[in-house]
């Protein structure tokens, strides 16, 4: 059965891709020449890229609630729950996508509805071809349940605040270069909008991760009779909390924007992903554990 829902979210999320992908910047002007040239008369372009949106919309949302009824199987015991880098970011992708759907409620934000789909389906892949272990980490209880919660959630939050920085730097490079609009983004979103999108969702990424270190010291004292064991965990957790740290203190009182501000945000999210995926993709692919 799961098996079953695991494959159609992943030939969703794919379709979805498929479905959401922009069109070229040569095909776009053809398009607007020609609805120039016969006055968009019978309107048979637009309406077709409509229908498409409208499409991926439907087929993205079939592909989020297959994914969705797999984590709600696993929570229900109906199947046993799997700790490696894949899980970790098939559950964070998953959340991206329920944070772009939400956002695609307001804001025209069509190209990364093509990524986001892409992403999931890759993830989805990656659980299948490394699945993981079923051994959940000694002493493991309700604190260290907040602690991967608040995680996984700071995960997501942050994977679609760089999936929006990117498109804001691509935004922003194209109007330094006079290149008109990026493919994907509609011209009805400002880039002050995408940016405020940006750091809003930085924003409440850092206080969930600042929320998860507190659960993962309470939680090694609990155990170890000391907040933080000294591991490569903890040093990339906290070095990407400084990061993130110092990114909030320049936005607010600095104004940091543009090229700086992004490099910080990129910057403390590798580290972020270090702490996990990057620490349990050596030890299951590089190193067999």
């Amino acid at each position: 059965m799961s098996i079953l829902v695991n494959s159609l979210a992943f030939a969703f999320y794919m379709l979805a891709a498929a479905l959401s992908r922009p069109k070229s910047a040569k095909s776009a002007k053809s398009i607007l020449a020609l609805g120039h040239a016969q006055g968009t008369a019978n309107g048979s372009t637009p309406g077709s890229t409509l229908r498409s949106e409208r499409w991926s919309t439907w087929v993205m949302a079939l592909a989020w609630i297959a994914q969705t009824v797999t984590l709600a199987m696993v929570l229900h015991g109906e199947l046993q729950p799997h700790f490696g880098f894949a899980q970790a970011l098939s559950v964070t992708f998953w959340l991206v996508a329920a944070v772009y759907w939400v956002e695609s409620l307001y804001y025209p934000l069509q190209m990364l509805r093509s990524w986001i789909c892409l992403l999931a389906a890759i993830s989805i892949l990656l659980s299948w071809v490394f699945p993981g272990t079923f051994t959940p980490p000694y002493g493991a209880g309700p604190t260290f349940a907040l602690h991967w919660a608040m995680g996984i959630a700071a995960y997501g939050l942050f994977g679609a605040a760089v999936l929006h920085g990117i498109l804001l730097w691509m935004a922003e490079r194209s109007l330094h270069r006079r290149k008109g609009a990026v493919s994907g983004v509609s011209r009805s979103l400002p880039l002050l909008t995408l940016e405020k999108l940006t750091y809003r969702l930085a924003g409440v990424g850092f206080v969930l991760l600042t929320a998860s270190l507190i659960f993962a010291a309470t939680f090694s004292e609990e155990l170890f009779g000391k907040p933080f064991e000294f591991n490569h965990q903890t040093v990339f957790g906290i070095a990407a909390w400084v990061i993130f740290a110092m990114l909030m203190i320049g936005r607010v009182f600095l104004g940091w924007r543009g090229t700086r501000a992004l490099g910080w945000l990129f910057g403390g999210t590798v580290l972020l992903m270090l702490t996990y995926v990057g620490s349990r993709f050596v030890l299951q692919v590089i190193l067999h554990r």
